[in-house]
């Protein structure tokens, strides 16, 4: 398996201490693989004209380890088409040169973090063959879980007192902030969010409420009067398992919490890690505001209860009631897995302290065989966990982002599905070949968890439910004021509703 490198995955590698780093986990799968680390003559190229000459010298000696391509492919008419729609710029132009010793046959896979190399390759039908270094992550750990040797534990709050500052996580972090490990030590008393893998951290995130009276005046073009959340740090590791959109619903819980108005986060652009960072938040609708001190870059996100049709996750975690509603049972042994913060007392968490991708993401995946399927993006499920009578509760609302219908073989099936739903590769196979009739897939994101159950009796009771019998199987449609009956019971903070 050949293996195409971007330029800046190359240079981020080389000019960082790798057992400091997360990219170190990439490399070390490329190695345990046994696949061949390619770099493009134009990488070459583009290492020379880094600005420090050191670094240069330091990584074209460095380049020994990688296999360099001898030859470069003709460029193929249907690249050079989509170069012509796509290409503004010599990096751009660059990045085709890439895609076309993919689309040639040359190399088998290409690892890159640029979004606009990505859609090309969608256009180019290559887009199962390019991945960013999270997606390669997943993609490699459910091939082969063998090789996985350690164990991911799950999201914890702590005292930032009690949390190593000298753990080589930090690193990052005290280069880029002067001063950072004064201003950790001074926060010893104070929370955060922390996960852990063989003992070091490998995601961070600390929450800092602000009043309309804040000083922001580092901040161009200046903030007007609002009380907000701000993202204070937050750094993840790229390992495949979705941490950072575990962390993401961890910031929208307290913003919702809190009532801010707005979410805003200062982070600089100048490694992978921190531009992966910015690409999801701003898949979670946060846009670019300006910078502060003129070098870091500043995003917020509204937060003003609001709605968009075309793309949900723009305005997480609101629903519009304007949409159909449906309710659909999930069985308890798969409950919890897919939807952790929605656990019910009678569960222990120590059953699920393991991070799984499929626990972490907030976008995940639900497949059924129902005869209803008529779902459409910005409908809203609420989840019905089985058990009976007395045990049965509804636990949890999601926001259908997509569905699938149209699923050509067991693989694609599986490729659709993996990292996602509750399923390992082979129950999923034995779920496609169950019925003749073939199952769908439900993309939907893990909104809300409510905060008081209701169980059966009680939906009997407000008539969301007619009898025993008619508990529901696959999706059922309910009513507006069902809806409204249900989450008036449960408590849950309407504020997220919008009518």
């Amino acid at each position: 398996m050949k293996v195409l490198l971007d330029t800046n995955i190359v240079i981020y590698r080389e000019t960082s201490n790798v057992l400091k780093t997360d990219i170190g986990i990439l490399f070390r799968w490329l190695d345990k693989l046994g696949y061949t680390k390619c770099i493009h003559p134009i990488t070459i190229e583009e290492i020379k004209r880094y600005k420090d000459a050191q670094t240069v010298n330091s990584m074209i000696i460095k380049l020994d380890s990688y296999h360099v391509m001898k030859t470069v492919a003709p460029m193929l008419s249907i690249v050079s088409g989509v170069s012509k729609q796509y290409d503004k710029n010599p990096n751009d132009f660059n990045d085709t040169k890439l895609l076309n010793e993919l689309a040639a046959g040359r190399v088998d896979v290409l690892i890159t973090e640029d979004r606009k190399v990505a859609l090309k390759a969608a256009r180019l039908n290559l887009a199962d063959k390019v991945f960013t270094i999270d997606s390669f992550l997943e993609k490699v750990t459910s091939e082969h879980p063998d090789l996985i040797n350690y164990k991911v534990l799950s999201v914890t709050k702590e005292y930032m007192g009690n949390i190593n500052i000298d753990d080589p996580f930090f690193d990052s972090l005290k280069e880029d902030y002067r001063g950072f490990e004064n201003w950790f030590n001074k926060k010893s008393d104070e929370i955060a969010y922390v996960c852990k893998m063989d003992d070091s951290v490998a995601a961070f995130l600390y929450l800092k409420i602000e009043g309309e009276t804040e000083n922001y005046s580092n901040i161009s073009p200046p903030f007007t009067r609002k009380k907000r959340l701000k993202i204070g740090t937050f750094k993840v590791t790229m390992n495949g398992y979705k941490l950072g959109e575990r962390f993401l619903k961890i910031i929208f819980d307290n913003a919702l919490r809190f009532r801010v108005d707005e979410i805003y986060v200062t982070i600089f652009d100048k490694s992978i890690e921190q531009i992966r960072l910015i690409n999801l938040l701003m898949d979670f609708g946060f846009t670019k505001h300006g910078t502060k001190d003129g070098t870091e870059l500043v995003y917020t996100r509204d937060f003003q209860p609001a709605f968009d049709d075309i793309n949900p996750k723009y305005t997480f975690p609101y629903i519009d009631t304007n949409k159909d509603i449906f309710i659909t049972p999930i069985y308890p042994e798969y409950h919890t897995n897919l939807l952790p913060d929605s656990i019910l007392r009678t569960e222990s968490p120590s059953d699920y302290i393991e991070n799984e991708p499929f626990r972490n993401a907030i976008s995940k995946v639900f497949i059924s065989r129902s005869i209803e399927r008529n779902l459409n993006t910005g409908d809203i499920i609420v989840f019905y966990r089985t058990g009976g009578y007395h045990e049965s509760v509804v636990t949890t609302i999601g926001i259908v982002e997509s569905i699938v219908t149209n699923i050509k073989d067991p693989q694609h099936f599986i490729d659709l599905c993996r990292k996602r739903s509750v399923f390992s590769d082979k129950a999923l196979l034995e779920y496609w070949h169950y019925k003749k009739s073939r199952p769908f897939i439900v993309n939907f994101l893990y909104a809300y968890s409510f905060p008081k159950r209701i169980n059966m009796r009680r939906l009997i009771e407000l008539g969301v439910i007619q009898n025993v019998h008619s508990a529901p199987r696959g999706f059922v449609r309910i009513t507006y004021q069902n809806f409204i009956d249900i989450i008036r019971e449960a408590q849950i903070d309407e504020r997220i509703v919008i009518n």
